[in-house]
């Protein structure tokens, strides 16, 4: 019987094989730097090929009217539009903007919910990004009455 020790060794040695072959699957690598060190919404849109968002009908945000806890605030984003790539939720104050970036297809329902942590009471917002660059939002503001980073 394969000890757990001897089975994460051989589960190394074929990650390092594939690792040393350039097979690795690249998406295991997907993580946009310029959009998470984005410090306002418009670059944090911008770094997914989004052009000035525009605010829409389209586009739905739930999250409460005063978060008593700013650690784990939920909310959820959702949209009608048609061809979206990208939902977007972000919180305006926060050190990092970006909270979550979902990719939708034709095979999913365009529908996300999340927890976030607040620092401080702040603008949220639901950015839903179509396949021809242009930008859709909703906003609300959330009160947080205690802070959640480091506050």
């Amino acid at each position: 019987m394969q000890t757990r020790r001897e089975a994460l060794k051989q589960s190394m040695a074929v990650a390092g094989l594939l690792a040393a072959t350039g097979l690795f699957p690249q998406h295991a690598f997907a993580f946009n730097k310029n959009a998470f060190d984005a410090k306002s919404v418009a670059d944090a849109v911008k770094a997914y090929g989004g052009a000035a968002p525009v605010e829409s009908k389209d586009v739905a945000l739930t999250a409460p009217d005063i978060a008593e806890n700013g650690a784990v605030v939920p909310m959820a984003a959702a949209t009608t539009l048609a061809g979206v790539k990208h939902l977007l939720v972000l919180v305006e104050k926060n050190p990092s903007a970006l909270v979550a970036k979902f990719d939708v297809s034709d095979a999913v329902e365009p529908s996300f919910s999340t927890r976030a942590k607040m620092g401080q009471t702040s603008d949220v917002y639901a950015v839903a990004i179509t396949a021809d660059g242009k930008a859709f939002y909703a906003k609300k503001e959330v009160k947080v009455t205690l802070g959640g980073c480091g506050g």
